[in-house]
């Protein structure tokens, strides 16, 4: 297994892999034709390659035997919550395909792009997290993650109630 920060090449690599991981994850949460508009639209390839592309946005692969089994992406925090200043950072995804789930690779990813976020020094970092996965909220609370805020996320016609976390520059992991 290994972490690599993607590239523009991997647009198409990442594009399948992120609609996979996000179908396996909450797909079953969603009418399929919602879910499939909405895959088409996030994960679309000339998207991914637009935040590959973008010196504010990072997107690591983990790789087992050079196949993708998980990625997470990082860049500027943009959650809809008052208090998101200029210059704080969110982790945007993290997903790991079940096969490949606890393993402590999860906790590799998540450690590699906070510190990617966190490169020129500490600053607010941002969460949004389902929420029902109570899984990912108690990973996020080991990285000293609290709930500040929640919010809507549209997939097609459904509104998903999301938890919005923030971590303080000053608290840290």
């Amino acid at each position: 297994m290994r972490i690599r920060r993607a590239t523009p090449a991997d647009a198409e690599l990442l594009s399948g892999l992120a609609a996979r991981t996000f179908t396996e994850t909450f797909g079953h949460l969603y009418p399929a034709e919602d879910l499939q508009a909405f895959l088409a639209d996030a994960y679309a390839v000339d998207k991914q390659r637009i935040i590959l592309a973008h010196p504010d946005y990072a997107v690591w692969l983990l790789e087992a035997d050079g196949v993708a089994v998980g990625h997470a992406a990082a860049g500027p925090c943009g959650l809809p919550h008052p208090q998101v200043a200029a210059g704080d950072g969110e982790l945007k995804r993290l997903y790991v395909l079940a096969s490949h789930q606890n393993g402590g690779w999860g906790a590799r990813l998540c450690d590699t792009a906070l510190a990617w976020l966190e490169r020129d020094g500490p600053r607010t970092l941002w969460i949004g997290v389902w929420s029902q996965n109570h899984g990912a909220q108690r990973f996020y609370g080991r990285y000293g993650f609290e709930k500040v805020g929640d919010y809507e996320f549209p997939v097609g016609r459904v509104r998903d109630h999301e938890f919005i976390l923030r971590r303080s520059a000053a608290s840290g992991a």
